[in-house]
């Protein structure tokens, strides 16, 4: 099941992989706060990543607010009232949440209640929250789910493996794994440098600079920019810039408030058909059919 919506340059998708078990993916492109709300019940774990910016819950009408920062996570679950969703998504930010069954959560580690200590039969009817930052590890995986770019049909399976593999990377105690499995992302440094480079190429996609140009710019040589934007966002620069104008330009369209030739340019295109052949490249079809089957 896909549910969509999209608020001029904001975007938020629910996606069931399984029964009872969700990813809600909230983009805010917008210079604005952005409120998403959604029942849920106390039967359900939530699990919620702050990839870029920062976000709020308001629980209780608004008397009690807690704050999600970049690079943090938080996991709630209270089997002794619903936790509904109260999301204030802050302007220019990424929030991905998981929302399963805990029963279903019980069954993935069955054999492991003492690990974690929140399944403990002396624990399993009390309410439980923990902040953490989010590793490495996870980063990358989130930035996957954030920017997927294959083909719609293998959506749910890749989202599926991309969830479970979330969540055993949550759960997995050792730090130093991060650590091993990519030395690139141990210097924050250089994951800073990184991000900035990201940052870089979407406030400038129209006329995003030359990977050079960009490696000069972050004070990084471009092998390491290289090596470190695949790490973190599991894609290359251009690729990662392509598919983000694309869903961009899909929003605008989307928004009925610019025809095709001012989407393009929008993005970065100085002439119509280049833009077309791009978006058909990307999402099967061309601007003009999209926005015929958004009327239909």
């Amino acid at each position: 099941m896909f549910v969509n919506k999209n608020i001029a340059e904001s975007f938020y998708e629910e996606v069931s992989i399984e029964s009872g078990f969700f990813i809600l993916r909230f983009n805010n492109e917008t210079d604005d706060y952005q409120l998403f709300k959604r029942e849920v019940g106390n039967h359900f774990i939530q699990f919620h990543f702050c990839i870029k910016g920062s976000a709020s819950f308001n629980f209780n009408d608004g008397n009690y607010k807690l704050p999600l920062q970049e690079d943090n996570s938080l996991l709630l679950y209270n089997p002794q009232r619903d936790l509904p969703l109260n999301l204030a998504v802050g302007p220019d930010s990424w929030v991905l949440s998981l929302l399963l069954p805990i029963e279903k959560f019980h069954g993935l580690f069955s054999s492991e209640a003492n690990y974690i200590t929140f399944l403990s039969d002396e624990n399993k009817d009390r309410k439980y929250y923990k902040d953490a930052t989010i590793q490495p590890s996870m980063a990358i995986v989130l930035n996957q789910i954030m920017n997927y770019n294959l083909h719609p049909s293998v959506k749910p399976m890749y989202f599926k493996g991309k969830a479970y593999e979330l969540l055993s990377l949550y759960f997995n105690q050792p730090k130093e794994a991060d650590i091993e499995q990519c030395p690139f992302l141990a210097d924050e440094e250089n994951v800073l440098k990184v991000k900035k480079a990201k940052e870089i190429i979407i406030s400038r996609m129209a006329e995003p600079p030359t990977l050079h140009e960009l490696a000069d710019e972050i004070n990084l040589p471009i092998n390491k920019l290289k090596e470190g934007f695949k790490q973190i966002y599991g894609d290359s620069v251009f690729s990662f810039l392509f598919d983000y104008k694309m869903e961009v330009a899909r929003q605008l369209l989307a928004t009925g408030a610019h025809n095709v030739n001012e989407v393009g340019l929008k993005v970065g295109y100085s002439t119509a058909s280049h833009f077309i052949s791009s978006f058909k490249k990307k999402f099967g079809t061309t601007p003009k059919k999209y926005l015929m089957s958004l009327s239909g």
